[in-house]
């Protein structure tokens, strides 16, 4: 007999059922949203959610019952981009931060991601493990329940794979679902300085193929800014990486414009991240080539700038979009989607509503689980959050306050 839950007295089922592909334009706003509502769960997936007096017709009498006393429930969230691998911290560049200096500025004198990969380098594995972990339980108590996670603080190849099977370890160990991404083209190591060219030749014709090899990651990133590597650098190791069965992501145009989009548009990347100095044509650009901006107004926030990308033009030209914490030692160390919620919707404008989808079933297509997770439907995964209040717009409302859902993944409550 399959292993049956119900989740019964809930006072509003925020579902975000809808098409089968990113939400766009007005679909932002619709949320799926069932009142005095049940859910069954049979085996870690949805069998049925809908209005309680149907659902508990069909509630098997060996269910395990949990109420949800008249609360709201939601999708779990989905972070599409973190630096959940680390070691050490940057708390010496947030004070320097805050005395005026610019993250250019702490990146040209070693600082910045240099910084963390020189820690990075110099922890073992199960270091990493342990500190990883405690990273990932930080996002599962504010609900999420998937993380895209990236290397990039290795830059060297024992590193790159070390961090790469740190999050293998997190996605067998569970409960939160890891999506690994490859980002050795985060920046330029200090012994390649003046070798530009040797070392993307390195990550495109070594590094790409071996961890691909070994299915290590599902994904490929490259940082394309002034400070980083150029676009004709980012466009030969994303080749090679979708060459090698990879989807793709950049990191673009946090800084000006020019710097990447265009290309994830040419390469029809899976996602263009940050986007802050995007222009209309580029995001047009974006559109049509089916890619997900990916929004980061914790870095904004945490760098102390004012241009936040801007959302409200991308959902009136009908972009997919996607908000992520952009959790990391640097830029956002930020690690609550639900301040990241309020975050979108203050400074970018965004509605409690978009913002949601945002980071729930935009989420899930931008990494690629689209049609198994993002959303309380039948045939899904049932991960869902059991929240405090009854209206789902309290999620962004309430500014960085101690929001503890009841968090579940397949069906199963998770106390990080």
């Amino acid at each position: 007999m399959p292993a049956s839950l119900a989740v019964i007295n809930i006072g509003q089922l925020v579902t975000l059922a809808g098409p089968a592909r990113p939400r766009v334009g007005s679909e932002l706003r619709e949320l799926g949203i069932i009142e005095d509502a049940a859910l069954l769960i049979e085996n870690g997936r949805i069998v049925a959610a809908g209005r309680q007096p149907e659902i508990k017709t069909i509630i098997p009498t060996c269910a395990t019952v949990v109420d949800a006393k008249g609360c709201c429930v939601t999708p779990g969230f989905v972070d599409a981009h973190t630096h959940l691998v680390f070691a050490g911290n940057r708390a010496t560049e947030f004070e320097q931060r805050i005395a005026g200096a610019t993250y250019q500025q702490m990146a040209a004198s070693g600082g910045g991601i240099l910084r963390t990969v020189g820690a990075t380098r110099a922890a073992p594995e199960d270091e990493l493990v342990k500190e990883a972990r405690r990273h990932r339980d930080w996002l599962l108590r504010t609900g999420t329940t998937t993380i895209e996670a990236k290397s990039g603080y290795g830059l060297e190849r024992e590193t790159e794979l070390r961090m790469l099977r740190v999050l293998a370890r997190l996605n067998q160990e569970g409960p939160a679902r890891i999506v690994p991404t490859l980002l050795a083209a985060h920046t330029f190591p200090p012994e390649f300085a003046g070798r530009r060219e040797e070392y993307v030749r390195w990550i495109a014709e070594k590094l790409i193929p071996e961890v691909a090899a070994e299915n290590l990651a599902a994904f490929c990133d490259a940082f394309c800014d002034d400070h980083a590597f150029t676009v004709d650098e980012a466009r030969c190791l994303l080749i090679a990486a979708q060459s090698h069965g990879m989807r793709l992501r950049i990191h673009a145009e946090q800084f000006r414009a020019g710097t990447g989009a265009a290309l994830a548009a040419e390469l029809r990347a899976a996602t263009a991240d940050h986007l802050e100095a995007a222009t209309e044509e580029t995001l047009r650009a974006l559109r049509d080539a089916a890619v997900q901006p990916v929004l980061l107004p914790g870095s904004v926030f945490a760098l102390g700038r004012s241009e936040y990308p801007a959302a409200r033009k991308m959902v009136e030209l009908g972009l997919g979009i996607v908000v992520a914490t952009d959790f990391n030692p640097g830029s956002s160390p930020i690690a609550s989607m639900p301040f990241i919620l309020s975050l979108a919707c203050l400074q970018m404008h965004l509605t409690p509503a978009e913002a949601l989808t945002a980071t729930t079933i935009n989420a899930a297509w931008s990494v690629g689980l689209g049609e198994s997770i993002g959303s309380l439907e039948a045939g899904k995964q049932a991960d869902f959050l059991i929240h405090e209040f009854s209206d789902y717009r309290e999620l962004s409302y309430f500014i960085a306050a101690p929001l503890r859902p009841r968090v579940f993944v397949a069906g199963k409550e998770v106390r990080a």
